[in-house]
């Protein structure tokens, strides 16, 4: 678990460094927030087509194999941006990104459930989310000031982490799932499984996977905009925005870390994601209500307080649920979530070429009515799924 951890931080590091960048290496191309949201919303796409086919792979070759594909994907594609010097060219990048790197997040996800006892999972989860946060610590600061040397160095920066981590992973990580636990058969691409996800919706799993889509089209709003937005509204420039960024994952590393699995044991999954549902869509509020750079910094880690557990606690809840393979059930999850983050950043960026804010107000819209669903579905929901579980996996 420390391996996979210090795997994913630097990972994800790389990933963090271009973040505060990608606004203004597109608008140096002459686009806008519609093309942003579109760039943000192909890597998504290609999640969604791809990252149930890499869990499933997984489950049969193991996960170490399937994790290495996933960060020898952010070093093709990050390289493969930093030359861009087109728009088709970018999105033709951040494609390839969604289809490689699609394979990393939900193994590592399959990779904690097999390390893991179903009482640790939201603390082992907690974990996975504290790796990003931490990648999301270091890297818009570190980005911002390397961007000062050009618009690109942080994308060939970012690919050169993610080439010494692959060595890393390949050299150090041990395989978590024994070959007789792995499935048997050939995994084939037959692209997404929109039967499958159909039947999943109407099983016990499906309220969380809606969920799972809602959650990431609001936070989308935010995540995908965010850079743009703060240099229309308060002319912010790249150090700036990677100092905002480097907060926000100061925040949510030190929640993952040290409340994440503390609070899902005392009250539990269901009532976290609740909670924090409701305190988003205050958060976004907040954030449309800023002025000054102070401002701006503590409404959006009050906000970035509110959501840092969803994930991990959604996550965590869906794999204790699941009939099927945690590999499989963890591909569902990404691809739901994908969903989420095709559909949110195509609206954010068209809104916030209508209106600045009203990227923000829809996303806290969609957050309330997220909190609205989980008023039914705690009470209702959970004793169906829970009744219906055993039986599904006595079928099995």
């Amino acid at each position: 678990m420390i391996i996979l951890f210090a795997a994913l931080a630097v990972n994800m590091l790389g990933f963090g460094m271009v973040i505060p960048i990608m606004p203004f290496y597109i608008e140096s191309l002459g686009a806008s927030g519609t093309e942003l949201g579109l760039l943000m919303a192909i890597f998504s796409l290609m999640q969604f087509i791809f990252a149930p086919f890499w869990g499933d792979l997984s489950d049969r070759i193991g996960r170490r194999p399937v994790m290495l594909i996933g960060i020898a994907g952010s070093v093709i594609s990050l390289t493969m941006f930093g030359l861009s010097t087109r728009m088709w060219m970018l999105l033709g990048s951040r494609a390839l990104a969604g289809i490689l790197s699609s394979a990393l997040l939900p193994t590592a996800m399959a990779y904690i459930t097999d390390s893991t006892c179903a009482e640790d999972r939201g603390a082992g989860m907690g974990l996975w989310g504290a790796a990003m946060g931490v990648g999301m610590v270091l890297g818009p600061g570190v980005g911002g000031v390397l961007a000062k040397i050009s618009l690109p160095t942080p994308f060939f920066a970012g690919a050169a982490l993610s080439a010494v981590i692959m060595a890393f992973v390949y050299l150090a990580l041990p395989e978590s799932l024994p070959a007789e636990l792995r499935k048997g058969g050939t995994a084939r691409f037959r692209g997404p499984d929109l039967a499958g996800m159909l039947r999943a919706l109407a099983g016990p799993l499906g309220y969380l996977l809606v969920l799972a889509f809602l959650l990431d089209f609001g936070l989308t709003n935010f995540e995908g905009v965010f850079g743009l937005y703060a240099a229309r509204r308060f002319d912010y420039g790249t150090s700036q925005v990677g100092l905002i960024l480097t907060f926000v994952g100061l925040i949510s590393a030190v929640v993952q870390v040290g409340l994440t699995g503390p609070a899902t044991k005392r009250w539990g999954e269901s009532r976290v994601i609740q909670v924090c549902l409701l305190f988003s869509a205050v958060g976004f509020l907040l954030m449309v209500m800023a002025r000054s750079f102070a401002a701006v910094i503590l409404t959006t880690c009050v906000f970035v307080l509110a959501n840092t557990m969803l994930r991990p606690a959604l996550a965590s809840l869906i794999s204790k649920r699941t009939a099927v393979g945690q590999g499989m059930a963890m591909g569902l999850n990404n691809a739901f979530m994908s969903l989420g983050r095709v559909a949110g950043p195509l609206w954010a960026g068209k809104a916030l070429d209508i209106q600045l804010p009203l990227p923000y107000l829809s996303g806290a819209t969609v957050m309330a009515v997220g909190f609205l669903t989980t008023l039914i579905w705690l009470f209702r929901g959970p004793r169906r799924a829970e009744a219906a579980q055993p039986a599904i996996i006595g079928e099995n």
